[in-house]
């Protein structure tokens, strides 16, 4: 396999709903920039504390953990993010603005989910001061694209104005021509590169990668995880 390094020319990439150390190492060792851990219960991604902290500490610096919460209480964030060291949370739900500006306010990096087909939309990001903003269509039984390909060119013109990470359907096969369509800082890859639900190929996420990096971007990337 390519261990590749990401560059400031290229968009970085998260590898969300891992559930296993040895799959989140070798995805850190390949060079994603992200992972996330799902913390939303009726998810087969759904994580224990226990088993996020061992990942997160595991861990590379050079990897940002993300914890992804769907319409969850200001406290109970606050609890994982101390109990698993994460370093940035996904709100995939309808949380509200109040309760992003007060993890911001609190030093929190924060990403809001909008869909193009549900809530909130796409055209509600002013009402979010998030750190950035994922980007998908809605439908399934869960929130989140549940591996549905959709129309990746709506989300350009947001992205032209704000930090986006682009997600829903994404494998190996299409990542290029989504990233072509919407011109994203960053992709958000789970289902289309996953053996089973919460079990992710190593092959897949690093041909995935390799389509990244050979993806000639519209314009310079800005940076989301650090």
């Amino acid at each position: 396999m390519t261990i590749l390094t990401s560059s400031a020319n290229t968009l970085q990439v998260k590898v969300c709903g891992l559930t296993r150390v040895d799959e989140a190492v070798a995805c850190a060792e390949l060079g994603v920039d992200a992972i996330g851990c799902v913390f939303y219960p009726p998810s087969p991604r759904h994580v224990s504390d226990e088993r996020a902290g061992e990942i997160v500490r595991n861990l590379p610096a050079t990897v940002c953990p993300v914890g992804v919460f769907v319409n969850e209480p200001l406290a109970l964030i606050l609890d994982k993010i101390d109990r698993c060291a994460l370093r940035a949370v996904q709100l995939h739900g309808r949380e509200s603005p109040q309760l992003v500006e007060e993890l911001q306010r609190r030093g929190v990096q924060v990403i809001k989910a909008l869909f193009l087909n549900g809530t909130p939309y796409f055209d509600q990001y002013d009402s979010f001061a998030a750190s950035a903003y994922l980007i998908e269509c809605a439908g399934g039984p869960l929130p989140g694209g549940n591996a549905l390909v959709w129309n990746w060119r709506a989300a350009a013109d947001l992205s032209a104005n704000r930090p986006v990470i682009l997600a829903g359907g994404l494998n190996p096969d299409n990542v290029s021509q989504a990233i072509q369509e919407a011109s994203p800082d960053a992709v958000d890859a789970s289902s289309g590169v996953e053996l089973s639900p919460g079990r992710k190929d190593i092959n897949k996420v690093n041909r995935l990668l390799e389509a990244v990096t050979s993806t000639t971007c519209s314009r310079q990337p800005r940076r989301i995880f650090s």
